[in-house]
């Protein structure tokens, strides 16, 4: 008996002995049947088609339907024996260019053999690298499977021409690994379904109903030996379904989890939210009104609050923050704030002490009555200054915490820490916030801000594993921002024009930052060599330009384009003291000018700032350029935002940098992001890039299917919160809460 549990060799036949199923085993971890079948193409060819063929590069592996259109054996004199050789020539016919592809045999009945294969109008698949010979595109050392051919005695070819036998209108072309062709697979898989009776569906019966979807063993078919397009869909369509369904009933009983382990309710009680509601200068929008509402309601009960706040860059998430803050002050717990960059936290630590007045002046002379204390922890405090800001904490003195990565350590620890505020969450990895909710004696409430959603943030929207607030509308005073991409590669004088701008606001008694992605130039980043490319004629090849360097960037500035104005420099190595001195003399006026590189990403508040140049904006991410445009504009004046690039027109990093001047809408970017860039793992730790966890599912392409699964995992755990009625997907739900891709969830 062969079953989902048998091993991959069980259905292998004759590979066996061609040591495929090591091959498959080891090189593709397909251990049993069950991983074989649910192993999926990557795509599929036309076969009815000529196979459309663009852009060809040489050293790329390439699979096309083609037709042999020239079939001739010649003769050559092989240099080694001296004794005449033969060589089949054929050209392959493409919806493109035509393909060489050469044979060689040292016989003469060899390769006719081989031509009465490839006469002229055979047709098949065709798998090789691409190459050129004499001008001529050519297909290297390919494999294929040829339409019509009958089954032959050699086990490879027999491999193949059973593969023909099961040929459809579409042929499926596998993962692969090296000594393995998509036929091996295909030929294995065709077996496996014909021999395997009752393969259980995890699917209630009802629900794949309720949602027309085909059971498993069609779904399996019509996914591996598709006819159409159609059929393809519709098996597609059913994983889909399955893997978002699995990935929501996961994510609900963890929801459900979480709640039943109870928390602190935070009512408040005390009067310093009241107190500070009353002295602002300023009313709430109706988008901060209806989110601090939300957000106060589930402080309010006893089981732990997971929050994603999102906003538009400027749109007063840090009022909102700030006030779910006091809330559990007065309640009698404590506020830690996680910023991702000491410059940041400091930057906080100054605005919600300027937004508090007195209300941050506990038990100090002058402070109000209802004052707390607030208090900041970074790595690179004086040890007594560090010393009393850990007593504060411990103590219960300070109601609110400000640090950086300085409060995840061991040592830290808070009297009653009710509330974790994370700011731009996809600076802080999965275990650096666990590591501050698991100072709290029960779970905490959980408050994650973003400006611009990032891979793994847009997942979790799509998948509810966060509860979401949005914030849209922008406080009054926020003005207009005007992107422009700056293009040296087609137009290098426009640099001086750059400067001459910079120059203009600084005369209208206005600020500008210059953003450089490097500190200093002498320093190669991650992945950069200072080995010289060579050409074609083993010639070294004119480099790129220099990278800008901020320490650089601000003396040419200083003896050049811009001297004569204040000019001043900010980066991350520079001395604590130094940082904050920089950044206290922008935000008053004394700097015309700050060189900085990305340390003033997020956070940072200076009204008077209405430009900004991004020199080698093509180095940075859709996210860290809205984040960056998002410092300018603040007060009131219009903002201007240059993206400075070196890039080719037509380029991923051009395109990305023509999507962020097209709008400054953070939610459209973050789709655009996605679309580039793929979901991170949305169980597990990666942020971003192509190792996603999903395997069927894309959160755009698939968000219709997502929303149906969700519903169907709610109604599902309504009616059986431990699934006992659905014992196979149970399984499957099982396996995934306890695989470490799931640690995110455990330590959300």
């Amino acid at each position: 008996m062969i079953d989902l549990d048998s091993p991959v060799a069980s259905v292998l036949g004759a590979q066996t002995k061609k040591g495929k199923a090591k091959k498959i085993t080891d090189g593709l971890g397909l251990r049993t049947v069950g991983d074989l079948l649910f192993h999926f193409p990557r795509r599929y060819v036309r076969t009815g088609e000529l196979t459309k063929v663009t852009d060809l590069r040489s050293g790329e592996m390439l699979t096309v339907v083609g037709e042999i259109v020239e079939s001739t054996v010649n003769t050559y004199l092989d240099r080694r024996s001296r004794r005449t050789a033969y060589r089949l020539d054929t050209t392959l016919q493409t919806d493109g260019p035509a393909l060489r592809m050469s044979f060689f045999a040292k016989s003469k009945h060899v390769s006719e053999w081989h031509a009465g294969r490839l006469s002229v109008g055979r047709r098949g698949v065709f798998i090789g690298k691409v190459g050129t010979f004499r001008g001529q595109w050519q297909l290297t050392n390919p494999t294929m499977v040829l339409f019509g051919l009958p089954d032959e005695d050699d086990d490879e070819d027999e491999t193949a021409g059973a593969a023909v036998a099961s040929i459809k209108a579409l042929f499926p072309l596998y993962p692969l690994t090296k000594g393995v062709h998509s036929w091996d697979l295909q030929r294995a898989i065709a077996f496996a379904l014909t021999v395997i009776d009752d393969l259980p569906d995890p699917l209630p019966d009802d629900v794949r109903r309720g949602h027309e979807l085909p059971d498993l063993s069609t779904a399996l078919r019509h996914i591996h030996s598709p006819d159409s397009w159609p059929e393809l869909q519709q098996a597609q369509r059913r994983f889909r379904f399955d893997e978002a369904l699995v990935t929501q009933l996961v994510m609900a009983r963890r929801r459900a989890a979480l709640a039943g382990l109870g928390g602190q309710a935070r009512a408040g009680g005390g009067g310093l939210l009241a107190a500070f509601d009353e002295r602002l200068p300023f009313t709430l929008t109706g988008g901060q009104e209806v989110v601090s509402a939300e957000i106060m309601a589930e402080l309010a009960r006893p089981h732990p609050m997971n929050r994603l706040l999102q906003g538009e860059v400027g749109s007063g998430k840090t009022l909102v923050a700030l006030r779910a803050m006091l809330r559990v002050v007065d309640s009698g717990g404590q506020a830690a704030l996680l910023a991702p960059t000491e410059v940041l936290a400091q930057q906080h630590l100054r605005s919600i002490t300027a937004m508090l007045g007195d209300l941050a002046q506990g038990g100090m002379l002058g402070g109000a009555a209802e004052a707390t204390t607030v208090a900041l922890l970074t790595g690179s405090m004086p040890r007594s200054a560090r010393a009393e800001a850990l007593l504060r904490a411990a103590s219960g003195e300070a109601g609110i915490v400000v640090g950086t990565h300085a409060l995840l350590q061991e040592h830290v620890q808070f009297a009653d820490l009710g509330l974790v505020v994370v700011d731009e969450q996809h600076r802080f990895g999965v275990e650096q916030r666990a590591a501050l909710t698991d100072k709290a004696g029960t779970p905490p409430q959980v408050l994650v801000m973003t400006a611009t959603p990032i891979p793994r943030t847009v997942a979790m929207t799509v998948f509810g594993d966060l509860e979401v607030s949005t914030l849209t509308e922008l406080p009054a005073g926020r003005a207009a921002i005007q992107t422009n991409v700056v293009p040296l590669a087609e137009q290098p004088a426009w640099i001086e024009r750059v400067w001459t701008r910079v120059r203009e606001e600084v005369e209208k008694g206005h600020q500008v930052y210059v953003v450089c992605p490097r500190i200093t130039g002498d320093e190669l980043e991650q992945g950069e060599s200072d080995v010289p490319a060579l050409d074609d004629d083993g010639e070294p090849v004119a480099a790129a330009h220099a990278l800008s360097a901020a320490e650089e960037v601000v003396e040419s500035l200083r003896g050049g384009a811009l001297s004569g104005l204040r000019l001043d420099l900010l980066h991350g190595r520079l001395p604590p003291d130094d940082k904050d001195r920089a950044m206290r003399a922008f935000a008053a006026g004394t700097t015309d000018v700050l060189v900085a590189t990305t340390v003033i990403e997020v956070g940072v508040d200076v009204a008077n700032a209405t430009a900004m140049v991004l020199l080698d904006a093509d180095r940075f991410g859709i996210s860290q350029l809205h984040q960056l445009r998002g410092r300018v504009g603040r007060g009131g004046f219009p903002g201007l935002c240059l993206l400075v690039t070196h890039a080719e027109a037509g380029s991923p990093a051009r395109e990305r940098l023509d999507a962020v001047a097209g709008t400054t809408d953070g939610f459209e970017l973050s789709r655009v992001d996605l679309e580039q860039r793929r979901e991170g793992d949305v169980l597990g730790r990666s942020q971003s890039g192509f190792h996603s966890s999903l395997q069927q599912l894309r959160v755009l392409r698939d968000e219709d299917t997502i929303l149906e699964a969700r519903a169907a995992a709610t109604a599902l755990l309504a009616d059986d919160p431990e699934l006992v009625r659905t014992p196979d997907l149970r399984l499957l739900v099982t396996e995934l809460e306890h695989s470490r891709q799931s640690e995110f969830m455990e330590k959300s």
